[in-house]
């Protein structure tokens, strides 16, 4: 009988360090992302290259 109570306890700490670790997890799933986003956007985007168009459109005909 004394077996089947540690064996209960042992999995209940299992259970535990599971939720821990899922929820790292998600939270870093969640996170990451936007912080990456916010790292590498910025607001001050300069166009030190502008692109020229080097063709011409075709005009449309009415």
């Amino acid at each position: 009988m004394n077996s089947s109570s540690q064996s209960a306890n042992s999995d209940t700490s299992g259970h535990r360090l599971a939720d821990i670790a899922g929820t790292i997890i998600a939270m870093l799933t969640l996170t990451l992302p936007l912080l990456a986003i916010a790292q590498f956007s910025s607001v001050d985007v300069e166009n030190s290259h502008p692109q020229t168009v080097t063709y011409k459109l075709p005009a449309t005909q009415k």
